[in-house]
């Protein structure tokens, strides 16, 4: 067999049970088979909690504290994006390639940095700029990508805001795009947009894919290729009629969705009353990245309005595959659909993301379908996003160009081995929530702790006989040798990391 193409897909913010066949009611038919198809994992981790982090990790195959991007605002080190797995694989003979949202660099910035994901710098690049960046030789690319924002003007942003502004009608497609076509009961940063669908960023990031598989891909090389689509994420701005799909009133409610800090570590209280320290920025903390606590009717909008952004998802990703099928490509193309984190949507009261390392927002999906991928196997071992990369050298027979915090998954998928436990990790600058936490999270099978390592505090689940994360053993005498396991597993982090670095913008 010849080497494999590998193709990413990921999603942003995306929860590991938002799919139909993990028993959510959320319409899901083309992920669904491929997980029946494929072998997915029910216990992946993320290796932080928020955007750049995350994207950097599953770049790098390195923890934030390590490549050094360890909250969002800051950006991550060309010369360690480089020594990713694309660059890495690139080094081995594949054609690499990019396509949509990737937040290695940060957007909204104090200054202008000269980075093509930039806000302040993007129009330096022109429109036949198709990279290299980060070991990706052919980029095509969004800039945030969220729609609280209207898409730049050129000679600013990237190749999906020259799209959506090619014919001069921009301004009247985010006037439709800011529109809101229904009730939605004053539901939180949620509205069913009336942007035509032909120009919705998850439409044009499969349409770019695709277009690329037909026509412009080398047919001498294998492939590796990260197709990143924006959504799930707020706002909750799902276009007509993908917005229409779910009946707010047929979605599922959390079990346990109402806000209590007791018997939680200190950081959960603060993290949700506190000012952010960032005076440029404060304003747009507080109305864009915190939700205050929401009625059920308006909990059933939200959910119904992302249960929506990620059947549209599952739609574009049918395309694809459709795509690679035509291209007599689906034999031998491992296909991976990821997550860069999740999100609370609703847990313990909680929406969106923060330092509460609930499963919702900490365990990602993980579906991989490809040559010698058991088809309909579930994997319960603790996993993280951080293994792809070295699942890629594997499979294409590339060697890693910078240390590795991860592993194969190969052995997992083709044989019955097992994992002691993931980890995932967050710096977080006073910026963000008044105040500067020093998180590690670590995951067993059944077990998970979060300590701050600036305080001492933390909290400890038994996610068996606790799924909801209810009590917190944190300080239980009983519990005592579970956690001293669990910060053993803390404490074996390899001594690489690095020094606070400065932010230079928000995200």
């Amino acid at each position: 067999m010849t080497r494999p193409n590998i193709l990413l897909i990921s999603a942003d913010q995306q929860r590991a049970d938002c799919f139909g066949f993990m028993g959510r009611k959320v319409k899901t038919p083309h992920l669904d088979q491929l997980a029946a198809d494929g072998t997915h994992f029910t216990a992946c981790m993320t290796p932080s909690a928020v955007c750049q982090p995350a994207r950097a990790s599953i770049l790098t195959g390195q923890l934030c504290r390590t490549h050094g991007v360890h909250d969002n605002g800051i950006d991550l080190d060309p010369e360690i994006g480089e020594k990713g797995w694309a660059g890495a694989m690139a080094a081995a003979g594949y054609q690499t390639s990019y396509f949509g949202k990737a937040h290695f660099s940060t957007y909204h910035t104090y200054e202008a940095t000269g980075t093509p994901e930039c806000l302040r710098s993007a129009h330096l690049y022109d429109e036949d700029w198709h990279g290299p960046y980060m070991g990706f030789e052919h980029l095509e690319l969004m800039l945030v990508g969220h729609n609280w924002w209207a898409p730049e003007k050129p000679p600013g942003g990237q190749h999906y805001e020259r799209f959506y502004h090619s014919d001069g009608r921009g301004d009247e497609r985010t006037k439709l795009m800011w529109e809101n076509a229904g009730d939605t009961k004053g539901a939180a940063q949620t509205w069913h947009s009336k942007l035509p669908t032909a120009y919705h960023n998850t439409s044009w990031t499969s349409d770019r894919f695709i277009e690329w598989v037909k026509h412009g891909r080398d047919t001498e090389k294998p492939f590796a290729t990260w197709v990143s689509f924006p959504d799930p994420h707020h706002p909750f701005d799902c276009p007509e009629p993908w917005s229409r799909l779910h009946d707010p009133a047929d979605v599922d409610l959390p079990e346990h969705r109402t806000r209590d800090f007791e018997g939680k570590p200190w950081w959960h209280k603060a993290a949700i009353e506190g000012e952010p320290a960032d005076p440029k920025f404060a304003d747009i903390r507080k109305a864009y990245s915190r939700i205050p606590p929401q009625t059920d009717a308006q909990l059933r909008e939200i959910i119904a309005n992302t249960y929506g952004q990620i059947a549209y998802i599952d739609h574009e990703v049918g395309r694809m595959l459709i795509a690679l099928e035509q291209a007599g490509l689906h034999e031998n193309t491992i296909v991976i659909y990821i997550s860069d984190h999740g999100d609370w949507l609703g847990d313990h009261g909680l929406i969106l993301k923060g330092p509460m390392h609930y499963e919702g927002l900490i365990r990602v999906p993980l579906i991989v379908r490809g040559p010698g991928v058991p088809a309909g196997k579930a994997i319960d071992q603790p996993v993280s996003t951080l293994d792809l990369g070295p699942t890629f050298f594997d499979y294409g027979e590339a060697d890693a160009l910078q240390t590795q915090h991860g592993e194969s998954l190969r052995p997992l998928l083709e044989h019955d081995g097992t994992r002691a436990f993931s980890r995932s990790e967050w710096g977080l600058l006073p910026g963000r929530v008044g105040v500067a936490l020093e998180l590690r999270t670590v995951r067993t099978r059944t077990h998970k702790m979060t300590v701050d390592l600036n305080s001492g505090d933390g909290e400890l689940y038994d996610l068996e006989a606790d799924p909801h994360e209810l009590v917190n053993l944190f300080n239980d005498p009983a519990a005592a040798d579970r956690r001293a396991e669990l910060m053993g597993y803390i404490e074996s982090r390899p001594d690489d990391t690095v020094p606070d670095r400065a932010p230079v913008g928000t995200a």
